[in-house]
């Protein structure tokens, strides 16, 4: 069941970023199993949102560029209509190029989108979780590129300082970026050993793989409440479940043409339902 909500949603990235004729496909698809088990199976939350998450666990996305996929996820768990998808980017639509609290859009916490905050954000939610006695979970999404950013280290730093073992930060590691491979644009060297220096519990999954992310995330839910943060190093596929958009950093932020859109959608069956 996961597997094909996966695959609708990818659907959904795909026809949202074509209606448009802008956004962001090849990092929702690669992400797009992670946040199904993620909303579907692992995270505790409830369609009638309250902002501050009371009693439940939260989730913010950091690298807001790949909203179609949240939007997708969010629409499919019940947090507004389905319908709504076809708005995705439109004027006085709620469902921006980026997350924006202002338009009041259910299971938006942050507006996301200038890389390098979200953790921030996550780190001060689970604090805040912890000091209420409230036993819910944060979970972040970062794409590799966004740990360019120099802020993400100073919130890694704060987590680890503060033994913020509520929180789980799961990283895109496609290894491509809007100016190519990462590597070339600016090489992050070995992850899993920064985030353990910085005092993070760390782990690895395949992001591509629908049962070893659920693995994952149980791992990391086992591995909470120890008195470290937990990392998730997650290994994708920019464009994964489309051949010709994988690992080709050139639809980080290109829309489809109609004939690339119906071949990209031959590849999906329809599984829930277009909008």
């Amino acid at each position: 069941m996961l597997e094909a909500t996966a695959c609708q949603v990818r659907r959904d990235i795909l026809r949202m970023v074509h209606a448009a004729q802008s956004g962001h496909p090849g990092g929702s698809l690669g992400c797009a199993d992670f946040l199904t088990a993620l909303y579907f199976k692992v995270m505790r939350h409830n369609p009638a949102f309250q902002m501050e998450a009371r009693g439940e666990d939260a989730f913010i996305l950091s690298n807001g560029h790949i909203s179609p996929l949240l939007y997708s996820v969010l629409a499919r768990s019940g947090y507004f209509p389905v319908s709504e998808l076809s708005t995705f980017r439109r004027i006085d639509s709620r469902l921006q190029g980026h997350p924006a609290t202002h338009e009041h859009l259910p299971g938006v916490r942050i507006a996301s989108g200038s890389l390098g905050q979200g953790l921030s954000v996550a780190a001060g939610i689970a604090f805040a979780k912890r000091i209420d006695g409230d036993d819910g979970l944060v979970y972040s999404l970062h794409g590799d590129g966004e740990l360019q950013e120099g802020q993400i280290w100073e919130a890694v730093l704060f987590a680890a300082h503060h033994r913020i073992d509520n929180l789980v930060a799961t990283v895109d590691w496609n290894g491509q970026q809007i100016d190519g491979p990462t590597e070339k644009v600016m090489s992050l060297g070995d992850l899993r050993a920064k985030f353990q220096a910085f005092g993070w519990t760390t782990l690895d999954m395949q992001g591509n793989d629908m049962e070893d992310v659920l693995r994952g995330l149980e791992e990391a839910q086992s591995r909470t409440r120890q008195g470290r943060p937990v990392a998730i190093l997650m290994h994708t596929k920019m464009g994964a479940g489309v051949d010709f958009m994988e690992d080709d950093h050139g639809w980080h932020g290109i829309a489809p043409s109609d004939e690339q859109l119906q071949r990209a959608l031959a590849q999906l069956p329809e599984t829930l339902g277009d909008w």
